[in-house]
Order: C-alpha cells, then structure tokens, then sequence
C-alpha cells in the first residue's frame, strides 16, 4: 500500500505542530523546514482542521496548532481523513464494475488484499502522534527552527 503525498504532508504537519506545541506556527513555516510546497500544505491544513486534528487561529497573531493532545490522535484516522481511495486494486473500490475484472465476485486476492488492508490500518490505529514524535524528532525539527531563525 502507498500513501499520498497528501498523507505524507499531514504526518510531517502534525509532528511539526506536537514538537512545536509551546506556541503558533504557520503554514510558511512548516513549508520552509520541510522544504515543501506551501500551495500544496494549505490544502492539507484545512483538510486536518476541518477534521479538528489542527486548530486555526486567523488574525495577525494567527497560526496553527494542534486541535487535541496528541496522545488522542491516532495515525489510522490521519489515513483515513486524507486518503480518498484505500481500494489496492480496482475491485476493491466502490463500484466495482470500474475494474473491468472478470473475476469480481469469486476472487480470493480480493479478499486477501482486504485482509491485508485491515492488517495495515490496525497498526495504524494502535499508533499515536505522541508515539511517532520521539526525542529524534524534536531534535531534528528544534535545528530546523533554529537555522530558520537565523536566517536573514
């Protein structure tokens, strides 16, 4: 199974967030440290306050935050907010007549691939924010942060 981008910028948001949980930080900001499309992050910013995983303060001194501690937020429902599609193979999806497979509705794969998906999403849901953001991560985040400032 392959995530998205899309999911892939939502775990890096949340973790900067929980290292950063002391105060505001922006989207520039997260863009800036992870060296990635800001375009791109505000799209997955306003997915995960939407979901209440963030909490958005506009006005001057505006910023983001996270939405709740991270302890509650379980990286099986970050999948779940920003993967549209968790189908592996075409007759998985929905309407399974968009395959075009002659083997819908006998196929052992199908099952064995839901199976496996089931496995996948599991671990996930086992797994906090607060497990994922451990002592390496800060450091490296809090360098980040730090050379960023520094910067004229």
């Amino acid at each position: 199974m392959r995530l998205t981008l899309y999911t892939d910028y939502a775990f890096r948001s949340l973790i900067y967030l929980e290292t950063q949980k002391d105060r505001l930080v922006s989207i520039g900001e997260i863009a800036r440290v992870y060296g990635i499309s800001e375009n791109h992050l505000v799209k997955v910013v306003h997915r995960l306050g939407r979901h209440g995983f963030i909490k958005t303060l506009r006005g001057r001194n505006g910023g983001l935050r996270l939405g709740k501690n991270s302890e509650d937020i379980y990286l099986g429902d970050i999948v779940r907010c920003t993967e549209d599609d968790l189908a592996l193979v075409g007759c998985m999806r929905k309407d399974e007549e968009a395959s075009g497979c002659i083997l819908v509705g006998g196929c052992r794969l199908k099952q064995t691939l839901l199976k496996a998906r089931f496995a996948f999403m599991n671990v996930l849901d086992e797994v906090t924010l607060a497990d994922v953001t451990a002592p390496h991560e800060r450091k490296v985040l809090m360098q980040a942060v730090q050379e960023l400032s520094s910067k004229p």
